[in-house]
């Protein structure tokens, strides 16, 4: 049987790069003070011999593990079904990528869950969490705090004692939601109907309130609560259905929501958008794209909302990233745009 070599020692490539081994030291754990011609000599070595720090030596070190906690605020189910989170994710990780750190990805699949990231968080095994997804009846905001782990918020905060020290990343919902709606208006439509969003959540309430901006008199009957999934929203659309047959045009708080909506339509022989015009939200390729018909829906930048929010983290954390001004201001609103196809 083939003996696995030994792993290559910090004294190995402090022997190789003639230097000393608290030189060493400090060239891999990022201190200071090192002149550059033995910070060349020592990264040479270390490449040669194949070195691989440990971890948990080095944290002791630098009191970093060079980690951050993603905690998304739903069951699983409904994260690995839904292409927001994929998108949101992706954005995440490729900024901690880039600066040599791992994403712990946490989800909470009922309130026994929230206990347990609370203890993780406090237990000193991440240096700081990006959290999304929330609820405002959800404890976990008073969990982190009471963790202490520097935490960057995704949506607006909505729950009471959030303080004006809670940073966040956010879309301009609202402003969104107004741009759909008039454009539906502006097309002659006088019945328009929204499907919304869970209105426990910032970034539902928020569209619903955009919606309202425009329509201040629409009859009540005219929007119906969902929770950003196709069935969802195939139960609100028959639902709008039942109450106001003439609706002529809906406003749907995601895409995934929208399109349930359109298969609903479809069944009834409604045609999109000649009978009744449809916007979605998020802009989610190819869920958008592939819509029959295509889907005209309000864009957000849900990847980048990811990397923004990740970069201020990791500002926060003492790194260096491309933006670190984006890190003075505790709430950062990203704008939206209308993108026009053919439902509406």
């Amino acid at each position: 049987m083939t003996e696995t070599a030994p792993r290559p020692t910090l004294e190995a490539v402090a022997a190789l790069a003639g230097v000393s081994r608290a030189t060493v030291s400090r060239v891999v754990n990022g201190g200071d003070g090192v002149r550059e011609a033995l910070v060349t000599r020592v990264r040479r070595a270390v490449e040669e011999l194949g070195y691989v720090p440990n971890q948990a030596a080095r944290s002791l070190v630098t009191r970093r593990h060079d980690a951050v906690a993603v905690v998304i605020a739903e069951p699983e189910t409904r994260v690995f079904a839904d292409p927001f989170f994929a998108l949101q994710l992706r954005g995440i990780s490729k900024e901690l990528t880039a600066h040599d750190n791992q994403l712990v990805l946490l989800l909470t699949e009922g309130r026994d869950d929230h206990a347990r990231v609370g203890r993780y968080l406090a237990g000193g095994h991440v240096d700081g969490a990006l959290v999304f997804s929330l609820h405002l009846d959800d404890p976990l905001p008073g969990l982190i705090r009471h963790a202490g782990v520097p935490t960057v918020f995704g949506g607006r905060p909505g729950w009471s004692e959030s303080g004006d020290d809670a940073v966040y990343v956010d879309s301009d919902n609202r402003g969104g939601a107004r741009e759909a709606v008039r454009h539906l208006v502006g097309l002659g439509r006088s019945r328009v109907a929204h499907i919304t969003g869970p209105l426990d959540q910032t970034s539902a309430a928020d569209r619903l309130d955009g919606f309202r901006d425009v329509m201040p008199d629409a009859d009540p009957r005219l929007v119906e609560e969902s929770d950003f999934t196709p069935a969802g929203g195939e139960r609100a659309m028959r639902a709008l259905l039942h109450r106001r047959p003439d609706v002529d045009a809906v406003f749907a708080a995601n895409d995934l929501t929208a399109v349930g909506a359109l298969r609903v339509l479809r069944e009834h022989g409604r045609r999109v958008p000649e009978d009744v015009a449809v916007i979605g939200f998020d802009d989610m390729l190819p869920v958008a794209e592939q819509a029959d018909p295509p889907l005209t829906t309000v864009r957000q930048d849900i990847e980048g909302m990811g990397r923004l929010m990740a970069r201020l983290l990791l500002g926060r954390l003492g790194h260096r990233t491309d933006r670190d001004a984006e890190g003075t201001s505790a709430g950062v609103v990203l704008p939206t745009t209308l993108v026009r196809r053919a439902s509406a």
